[in-house]
């Protein structure tokens, strides 16, 4: 199953648990990661729900702190979802700053004082951050920005702004990655009421827009592999391309297709079969995930019904174009693509929002 430390995963009765990987960095088409720290860049990485950013973001940390050359720091801000209260937002942002660093064994920042003004208390704390990191640049990779949401995400954006033009050793962090489902522009957007973002303004700090793509055919082979190497039961060759048919090579339903038929569907050893891919199609279907249960909520979103209920009856004609933004949020959302014509990411999906529909 796919998680932050790992892609796939067999756990069951008398089974040792086993983690297979593959590299996530080479996910990210014309990303050169090296030169986003070396030219001292601030930059997005955006990509569905589940499809490794996590995981990317820390095994890049790992790589990086092993280099000695700079100090990083993977800072998740989820838990401030939904706060928009300054006065609360930015000392929890500051405190998850905080708590991460102690985690991976890194230079913590001071709590700012009682009564700070919360519009500087994140430039302040990183400011300070990059001082105990020093002699070292401090990298900061920040994952699921876009649960911040109206004057948090604004303040937070602005004050990274703030320091970016005095980035550099001791002074302000020299690289930092904003992670998460949208591009920049959508979510910044989206938390001005519409109006779209001023190329002056000071929010326009990204310098690079890099996205997490699906397994190919031959990753998706290559990963199971691993399983067959480690325990020496094989997936038939029917059995791997329906995999990869099924799943468009979303990584959580590569894995979870996979993890459903050597945990459960299969006998130990056995060889896996297209048989048994589609039996875990249907049990996953059925299993009403959080994954899955998250595509019929989709749904009830107006802009992603206009898009997908004509492609889903082959009229998607009216879709006015990829430059569309209701079109361009069910893309972010890894929803659909466009393949001589817009389509449904993947059979397991089309059949969830079908059944949808039906209901």
């Amino acid at each position: 199953m796919a998680s932050s430390s790992k892609e796939f995963n067999t756990t069951g009765p008398c089974r040792p648990e086993m983690h297979y990987m593959l590299p996530p960095e080479l996910r990210i088409p014309g990303a050169d990661l090296q030169r986003l720290i070396d030219k001292e860049l601030y930059w997005v990485l955006h990509a569905p729900r589940q499809t490794g950013k996590t995981s990317f973001l820390m095994s890049w940390m790992r790589t990086l702190n092993a280099s000695g050359q700079v100090v990083a720091c993977y800072v998740s801000v989820e838990a401030c979802q939904g706060i928009e209260d300054l006065a609360m937002a930015m000392p929890a942002i500051c405190g998850a700053i905080r708590n991460y660093a102690g985690d991976f064994g890194v230079p913590v920042p001071t709590k700012p004082p009682p009564g700070s003004d919360p519009a500087i208390q994140l430039t302040e704390t990183i400011k300070q951050w990059s001082e105990l990191c020093a002699p070292k640049p401090l990298v900061i990779l920040f994952d699921e920005v876009d649960t911040l949401s109206g004057a948090t995400l604004i303040s937070f954006l602005r004050q990274l702004r703030g320091g970016f033009a005095s980035r550099g050793v001791g002074r302000f962090p020299t690289s930092v990655a904003l992670v998460g489902m949208r591009d920049l522009r959508d979510y910044l957007t989206q938390s001005k009421d519409g109006v779209a973002v001023n190329p002056g303004s000071p929010f326009n700090i990204k310098k690079e827009s890099y996205t997490l793509r699906n397994f190919t055919d031959a990753e998706v082979r290559e990963l199971l592999l691993q399983h067959t190497e480690a325990t020496g039961q094989v997936f038939t060759e029917a059995a791997l391309s329906e995999v990869y048919r099924l799943s468009g090579g979303q990584p959580w339903l590569v894995n979870t297709l996979a993890d459903l038929c050597v945990t459960r569907l299969v006998p130990d050893g056995a060889p896996v079969t297209a048989d048994h891919i589609e039996l875990a199609k249907e049990a996953l279907i059925k299993s009403r995930a959080v994954h899955i249960d998250s595509l019929a909520e989709r749904l009830r979103d107006p802009k992603i019904k206009r898009v997908i209920q004509p492609i889903l009856v082959g009229d998607s004609a009216i879709i006015l174009g990829e430059s569309d933004p209701d079109v361009q949020l069910a893309m972010d959302l890894g929803l659909i693509h466009f393949d001589n014509g817009w389509e449904i990411a993947n059979p397991i999906y089309r059949e969830v929002l079908i059944r949808t529909l039906n209901v």
